[in-house]
């Protein structure tokens, strides 16, 4: 796929099955994910990758979170079921890495393109996917529960799988409300 109809064309899709990106194919989404702009090489970033019997772990812990954080009960009730809509998720995580230079902000940045990178080369490769957020990505319970430190951010969940339809096309978008010029 070109480079510019792939970004151009870009469409989250939620309609996801098996088969997940497995072996090169996952190999090549996550070397994306490090070619990402990354001042001082400092990677700040890890994912979490969640298949198989890891998503019924990753909806076990979503559960709990939800009933720690006092979620109502409809929310309880679809945490346990979110992580299976899609044959994958990636948990993508900021790490901030120590420096007198980059912000802790430039750091979240770097790891919020490493999930479009991945979601970008998944597409090129066949696959679709869609960068979800929501509450379980702000629950520090949910943090916990997945080892990170205080520091650390998770900065979505990347569904990834094949897609069931094709999302149509996007909707065209002006770009002058959204350019001034100086």
């Amino acid at each position: 796929m070109e480079a510019l109809t792939l970004l151009l064309q870009r469409r989250s899709c939620p309609a996801l099955r098996a088969p997940a990106p497995a072996g090169e194919h996952l190999d090549l989404i996550l070397r994306a994910a490090l070619r990402v702009p990354d001042f001082q090489r400092l990677r700040p970033y890890e994912f979490i990758i969640a298949e198989g019997d890891g998503l019924a772990r990753l909806g076990g812990l979503l559960e709990r979170a939800a009933i720690a954080s006092g979620k109502p009960p409809e929310i309880v009730e679809r945490a346990p079921r979110m992580p299976l809509r899609a044959p994958m998720v990636i948990v993508a995580v900021c790490r901030p890495r120590p420096s007198d230079i980059v912000s802790p902000f430039e750091q979240q940045l770097t790891a919020g393109c490493a999930v479009m990178a991945m979601q970008m080369a998944a597409q090129a490769l066949g696959y679709s996917g869609i960068w979800r957020s929501g509450w379980p990505m702000f629950d520090r319970g949910l943090h916990e529960a997945l080892g990170l430190a205080d520091e650390d951010r998770i900065v979505g969940f990347l569904y990834l799988g094949t897609p069931t339809r094709q999302p149509g096309p996007p909707p065209d978008a002006e770009v002058d409300p959204h350019v001034r010029w100086l």
